[in-house]
């Protein structure tokens, strides 16, 4: 089973990336939970997000305490937030940040895992022209994970979006830009 906790601010779509990865997840066959940690949540605030991907059922139903993985879609929250709390050595952290991997380190001196670095934001203006880094850390988060290939991701993200975005189809080409994008630009290991 693989566990991973997102870490991001009210309305940067960590909740929204941590569900729509479940339902990719689901999409190959796995078993999968997907879900946010609910609190005093306002735009702005630091919020938690879980996922729970296995080969078999699953039957935890808890908080997770000790991911494999942890993103964190907004890198202001290092110093506010011990996101490296009950990380599992073996794991590994994805960072959507503007910041080299030698700079990150120096925020985790304790931390022996591997770090991963994208500039998600800057993806996501280029492509949606606005900052929307979800779809760019699910992405990137699906390649370090080996959850599923490229072209499965590829595949169930083009369905979502033809269905989240009916009224808009205009934003689908965009956001599959962005995805692709963010397989490719990882940085880290």
């Amino acid at each position: 089973m693989i566990e991973i906790r997102w870490h991001g601010r009210g309305g940067q779509g960590a909740k929204t990336a941590s569900l729509l990865l479940a339902d990719a997840a689901f999409n190959t066959g796995k078993y999968i939970q997907g879900f946010p940690e609910y609190g005093p949540e306002r735009m702005g605030a630091p919020l938690t997000a879980y996922n729970r991907i296995s080969e078999t059922p699953i039957r935890i139903h808890s908080n997770i305490y000790e991911p494999d993985y942890v993103v964190v879609v907004d890198d202001t929250l290092i110093g506010s937030v011990n996101v490296t709390q009950g990380l599992k050595e073996n794991g590994a952290i994805l960072i959507n940040t503007n910041k080299s991997i030698d700079e990150i380190k120096n925020y985790f001196k304790d931390y022996k895992g591997k770090i991963y670095t994208i500039d998600a934001s800057k993806i996501s203006r280029e492509c949606l022209k606005a900052n929307y880094p979800n779809t760019a850390m699910l992405s990137a988060i699906v390649k370090i994970t080996g959850i599923m290939t490229k072209d499965e991701l590829l595949k169930d993200m083009e369905e979502s979006f033809k269905h989240k975005f009916a009224r808009k189809p205009e934003v689908i080409a965009p956001n599959m830009e962005a995805v692709k994008r963010a397989f490719d630009e990882v940085i880290g290991g």
